[in-house]
């Protein structure tokens, strides 16, 4: 009897451990939006205006060439663009991003989280607390993609070689 209560006992806190390590671990996604941190870092604040943003949410990383450089701190609409408005929070020691920098919205991998990707523009005057990034690239929505293939697939299929369905190198005889 007591081998079976210490073995119960071990069992639950092990389930317990293993439920805190699963709520902690997605604290700590990006795409969740919370993290474990105290008080705003310090850096500066740009914003961006995208056509789409797909699945972009508040948390995930701003990245150039593969460096995460900030965060997506908020995502609001703007009445008179009609477009997403999309806040960034950029790391300090990345003070010098050039004003004409690119920013689009990618993915990793083939379906992982969304992520905002700058690419340096050329001119020697740098981003600053509130500027906002004018070059954009919404985000590419795999499903759209899809639906545009199997839309040109269907389409293609019935017009081969120029001929309809019914339209062989012999005529066909009619069925009674």
């Amino acid at each position: 009897m007591r081998a079976t209560r210490s073995l119960e006992v071990g069992t639950g806190l092990f389930v317990i451990l293993g439920l805190a390590a699963i709520i902690f671990l997605t604290t700590q996604l990006p795409s969740s939006g919370l993290k474990l941190g105290f008080g705003k870092t310090v850096g500066y604040d740009v914003t961006a205006e995208f056509d789409n943003i797909g699945s972009l949410k508040v948390g995930a990383p701003v990245r150039m060439a593969g460096v995460r450089i900030g965060d997506v701190t908020g995502i609001g609409f703007d009445n008179q663009s009609y477009r997403a408005d999309v806040h960034l929070h950029v790391y300090p020691q990345f003070s010098q991003i050039p004003e004409d920098s690119y920013a689009s919205i990618e993915t990793e991998g083939l379906l992982g989280g969304q992520y905002v990707g700058i690419s340096p523009g050329g001119l020697s005057t740098y981003l600053k607390n509130g500027s906002q990034i004018l070059q954009t690239q919404s985000a590419i929505v795999l499903e759209n993609l899809i639906n545009k293939f199997f839309a040109n697939f269907a389409s293609g299929s019935n017009s081969s070689n120029g001929k309809t369905p019914n339209q062989g190198s012999k005529p066909q005889e009619p069925h009674p």
